[in-house]
């Protein structure tokens, strides 16, 4: 009786929608429980998922079958920080000179079509040029092929900290950039540079509440935003129906994020146990970038990779954020997954799960953490993070169980993103 109520449905999909999409799942890992499942079947209309089955149901005649009965399914992968318009490289500080935005586009499309291929479905991009927004733009009218992308536009900072983009210039470059370049000093100016942000298509907002590692300043973790200067921000940000994401490294710029209001704490490298309670009181996500950190490190050991001023803070930082997550999860904080892919080649986010397993972090937990948890972060649980009826149609798919063995992940075989296969092997 079931099979027949369930082929009648399908019937009437076809009706309703055109031609069916079953895909045959050997194993299924949904994202909202804790277990695999063996031998189910998911159903796809159109852009959506309808239907999620046990065993491998026959539909029409005319229905699409896709086999996946040797492969685990699993939805497509979020990424919560990313940097979708650059990859570092020796070059990559000269870049700011010699590429316009077009060649920033162009290429950046290259770095789209890599993420999509390695599983991610989605993105969270927290910081470029604009150029960010554009790419979101192409991607959702099908001009060029990527993950779907949640955009912050340009990071906002203080005058001098991170994200001033005229940090390390000669005086006649520097300038003085305000509100509409992302850079804010007072909570007046605060607001009128997410004001900014949003009218150039922002979905989030990106502070960086401390000084960072790769830019050319000497501070890599004191505070650069006053807790009334981040509470401007999360309120104007809040009045657009958007959330807040803090870059920081240091303890201070934390705390005051988290008590400003900001949805996540991005890297938190030297977050202490006080910063950790304060996170989970407030409900604040944590999102690790443990990836970013060991490839920083590495990078600074190349002579030349990166400029001097740079050297000291990239060895100081990258090499502790896995041991501060591995304490920050297992005192309970809220963990999203992100990987700032850009600062490392884009492709590779996925090496992030084996970081986060390495000290501690369940592979189920890590797999929920880049779907279900991100998806919650990100302001898309309806739409994206489980396999359920009524979410898009982002679907992948790996040689073997990645809870046994989470390097599987590193070489996703199979994605379909908003009902559309892009990458079968």
């Amino acid at each position: 009786m079931k099979s027949f109520v369930f082929l009648l449905s399908i019937l009437f999909s076809l009706v309703l929608h055109g031609q069916s999409t079953l895909i045959h799942c050997g194993q299924l890992i949904d994202g909202k429980s804790d277990k695999v499942m063996d031998k189910m079947t998911i159903v796809v209309e159109g852009n959506k998922i309808t239907s999620v089955q046990k065993g491998f149901m026959r539909g029409p005649a005319n229905a699409k079958v896709i086999d996946l009965s040797n492969k685990t399914v699993m939805p497509g992968f979020i990424d919560c920080h990313v940097h979708m318009e650059n990859m570092y490289n020796e070059d990559a500080y000269i870049e700011r000179f010699t590429l316009n935005d077009a060649d920033i586009a162009f290429r950046s499309t290259g770095f789209a079509k890599t993420t999509l291929m390695a599983g991610f479905t989605t993105v969270r991009d927290l910081g470029g040029s604009g150029v960010n927004t554009a790419l979101k733009k192409a991607i959702n009218k099908g001009l060029v092929v990527g993950p779907r992308i949640v955009s912050a536009n340009k990071s906002l900072a203080i005058t001098g900290g991170h994200a001033d983009p005229t940090n390390g210039y000669k005086k006649d470059l520097m300038t003085y950039p305000g509100p509409s370049q992302g850079v804010c000093d007072s909570p007046d100016e605060c607001r009128k540079a997410v004001r900014q942000q949003v009218k150039n298509g922002a979905d989030v907002i990106k502070i960086t509440a401390t000084g960072g590692v790769l830019s050319v300043a000497r501070d890599g973790k004191r505070p650069q935003f006053t807790e009334d200067e981040v509470r401007a921000i999360v309120e104007t940000a809040a009045d657009f129906g958007i959330k807040v994401a803090a870059h920081a490294h240091g303890d201070e710029g934390m705390q005051r994020a988290v008590i400003g209001g900001v949805a996540s704490i991005e890297h938190g490298t030297l977050m202490s146990e006080e910063t950790m309670d304060l996170m989970k009181k407030h409900g604040t996500y944590y999102v690790p970038t443990i990836t970013a950190g060991k490839s920083v490190a590495d990078s600074a050991k190349i002579e030349g990779f990166y400029p001097s001023i740079v050297v000291p803070k990239a060895l100081e930082i990258g090499p502790k954020i896995q041991s501060t997550f591995a304490k920050a999860y297992k005192r309970g904080v809220k963990i999203a997954f992100g990987t700032d892919a850009g600062v490392f080649p884009h492709g590779l986010n996925a090496l992030e799960f084996q970081y986060m397993t390495e000290v501690g972090m369940s592979p189920m937990e890590a797999i929920r953490s880049a779907t279900y948890y991100a998806a919650d972060l990100v302001d898309r649980l309806d739409q994206v993070g489980t396999i359920e009826p009524g979410k898009f149609a982002d679907i992948i798919a790996s040689d073997k169980n990645p809870i046994e063995d989470i390097t599987t992940l590193m070489n996703i075989r199979f994605v379909m993103k908003d009902g559309k296969v892009y990458k079968e092997e």
